[in-house]
């Protein structure tokens, strides 16, 4: 199992400052959210700043950790361009970058709704699938040329290529119980499974349940990732980590998305990851 941390949406300098204390507490890794502007009826607007700006920031002040989006908003973004960004953030990291990917959330960020962004989770799941497919074909450096339903590509080449080959890797959400989700994620690098809506924490069996769906679709699981967020108190966390890694997730996330107070985030990460034994 490998741990990672999710920064609350701080300004590059200071995300960039805490990466370096993750990377120097032990922490593998360290996401970013990408959201343009969250707002609830029980979360007023607060600040946030551009996911590949702070990607950016964290990729040259860290060595070694793996750093990401959790989770990329695939669906408002345009794919050339989002596949220009994320190689930018691979080569300055030295192939250090992963891309979670989902359809976002709509409901919550403006970024959508107040936008004209698609909002219905079909069209929303259209364009998460066609976009995959063209970030594997932006990054290879080849021509492309694409008519698809939502994306039009007439000859394009993208270098340079992405620090690591054939691809950065690839790990779309699946809801737990969603066909379309787990055979989404068996055709890429990895998933991130999630109770759908969040109705309850999830559980070591949700990650069997969801492996042996994406196993029964590309037949192995090997070199496959899994990451997992389960809300987890620290008291409970070692234990936990056990159970997950035995059904089969291989990376673990804590995060601190609403949490204000510099000080209690910093204090958590130099605690450092909780390793089972």
């Amino acid at each position: 199992m490998r741990f990672a941390f999710v920064l609350p949406g701080y300004d590059p300098r200071t995300s960039a400052a805490m990466a370096r204390e993750a990377e120097a507490a032990g922490w593998d890794g360290v996401f970013v959210p990408d959201a343009l502007a969250i707002a609830t009826p029980a979360v007023p607007p607060f600040p946030q700043f551009n996911a590949w700006v702070t990607l950016a920031a964290v990729a040259a002040a860290t060595e070694r950790i793996t750093l990401g989006p959790l989770v990329c908003a695939v669906p408002r973004r345009r794919p050339w361009e989002l596949a220009r960004e994320a190689a930018g953030v691979d080569l300055l990291s030295g192939g250090r970058l992963v891309l979670p990917v989902g359809l976002g959330a709509a409901a919550d960020d403006a970024g959508f709704r107040a936008v004209g962004e698609p909002m219905t989770r079909q069209e929303r799941a259209a364009r998460l699938n066609e976009t995959l497919g063209l970030l594997d074909a932006l990054w290879s450096g080849n021509e492309v040329r694409h008519a698809g339903t939502h994306w039009q590509v007439d000859g394009m080449t993208q270098l340079p290529t992405p620090h690591q080959r054939p691809r950065i890797p690839l790990w779309p959400v699946a809801g737990v119980g969603s066909a379309p989700g787990a055979r989404r994620a068996a055709r890429w690098d990895g998933v991130v499974p999630q109770v759908p809506g969040g109705a309850r924490p999830l559980t070591p069996d949700d990650v069997r349940a969801t492996l042996a769906a994406i196993t029964a679709e590309r037949g192995s699981l090997e070199g496959f990732e899994c990451l997992v967020e389960p809300w987890a108190e620290p008291e409970q966390a070692p234990a936990l980590v056990e159970a997950f890694s035995q059904a089969g997730a291989t990376w673990w996330v804590e995060s601190a998305w609403m949490e204000p107070d510099a000080g209690r985030v910093r204090a958590r990460i130099a605690a450092g990851p909780p390793r089972s034994g």
